[in-house]
């Protein structure tokens, strides 16, 4: 599983909508993000990282921000975690 960030340069709704429409059309693509703040665009899944920042750079320009693997029970260890201090919290009182 991977995780992709990159920086584009989007300047209204429309292109927003279409660059997360491209990403969203490869296959493995687990969730998508658009911080529109900062243009991010965050990609999360089992993808190929360089085909979706070239099919990107034919249409905007776009700066890898960063591409690191990403963990994926993050959730399920936050939930884990949450769940033992309850108990501990329980035993406590």
């Amino acid at each position: 599983m991977k995780k992709l960030v990159v920086k584009l340069d989007l300047h209204d709704d429309r292109g927003r909508s279409k660059a997360m429409q491209v990403v969203s059309g490869f296959g493995g693509i687990g969730s998508l993000n658009m911080d529109t703040k900062d243009n991010k665009l965050t990609v999360s899944g089992d993808f190929d990282p360089i085909k979706v920042v070239n099919k990107l750079r034919k249409s905007w320009h776009t700066d890898i921000v960063s591409v690191e693997t990403a963990k994926e029970d993050d959730g399920k260890k936050e939930r884990q975690e949450r769940s033992h201090k309850k108990k501990k919290s329980s035993r406590l009182s």
